[in-house]
């Protein structure tokens, strides 16, 4: 094996926090590779919000042009997934889906996670188009409608209390008993947000989006959108293949990083929702570019 074969950094994972990442390294010329899978979280939705420059437009179209940017200094982006990965004498190697071996003197994860939605029939169906889960994403484009909000756990209570900033027709569906204590339950009656505790048999679909929920009475409510509280499963095979060290957090195991991304194994980095689920395309951008600034300076005194 020769230099030439040895990247300085790959970068596992091809969305708004890779791609951030990588245009950070390869300004400053590190020889980077990116691997994606082409399955970003958000792949959804017709359009993203919140983006200061890119509000209300494609998602799919901001991965595009950060691509196209990443030509202009030779990056390459490779449709492959990343399978595995090890390391050994300060050398990492990845190995992907299609059998190659590919070595690199660092590593970024950004894989991003996968989002386990209620088992009600219809939300996967129009998961992005008229069910929605983030007040800062699709809030807005909802105001003075006729919004659900399924919360089975008392975790979506400041959800509940951002929504209800944009209309006063809100209404908890709880599918079943209430999870919210006394205090919660007198701020929904002071703010005008009806409970439902009836149990959910299916959102009701249009071709476009929903209209209303179904119960097992077989009783109906009008809706224009509803929002849901998905559970987030990081796509972290990587960084447990390598061993990186784990914390509790949003009800689950995660890879630890420090500020930057640093995780527990040297030359090994993770950013974005592979390590915090909470963030959006823009804060996910910033952390891409947070990490890639800490990469540099690693591999400079390296």
């Amino acid at each position: 094996m020769t230099d030439n074969d040895i990247h300085d950094a790959i970068i596992v994972g091809g969305g708004s926090t890779g791609l951030s990442a990588a245009l950070q390294l390869a300004r400053l010329r590190f020889r980077v590779l990116v691997l994606d899978s082409d399955a970003p979280r958000n792949r959804f939705a017709a359009h993203m919000h919140g983006v200061l420059g890119r509000d209300h437009t494609s998602p799919l179209a901001l991965l595009a042009d950060g691509r196209r940017e990443l030509s202009r200094y030779d990056v390459e982006v490779r449709q492959d997934a990343a399978s595995t990965a090890s390391r050994d004498d300060e050398l990492f190697t990845v190995t992907t889906d299609s059998g190659a071996a590919l070595r690199a003197r660092a590593v970024l994860v950004a894989t991003g996670a996968s989002d386990t939605l209620p088992d009600v029939p219809g939300v996967t169906e129009r998961w992005g188009r008229g069910v929605h889960h983030c007040p800062f994403c699709d809030g807005w484009e909802n105001r003075g409608k006729r919004i659900g909000v399924l919360a089975e756990s008392a975790e979506s209570f400041h959800q509940i209390r951002m929504l209800r900033r944009l209309s006063d027709r809100v209404t908890v569906l709880s599918h079943g008993p209430t999870p919210f204590d006394e205090s919660q339950l007198a701020h929904f009656a002071a703010a005008g947000i009806a409970l439902d505790d009836r149990v959910l048999d299916r959102v009701l679909t249009t071709d476009e989006g929903i209209r209303g929920a179904a119960f097992d009475d077989d009783g109906e409510i009008a809706l224009d959108a509803l929002f849901v509280s998905p559970r987030a499963t990081p796509r972290d095979d990587i960084l447990v293949a390598l061993s990186a060290e784990r914390v509790e957090a949003f009800g689950r195991t995660w890879a630890g990083v420090d500020a930057m991304g640093r995780t527990s194994v040297p030359g090994l980095w993770a950013a974005g929702n592979v390590v915090n689920p909470m963030l959006g395309v823009a804060a996910s951008i910033a952390a891409g570019a947070t990490a890639g600034y800490g990469m540099v300076a690693e591999l400079l005194m390296a």
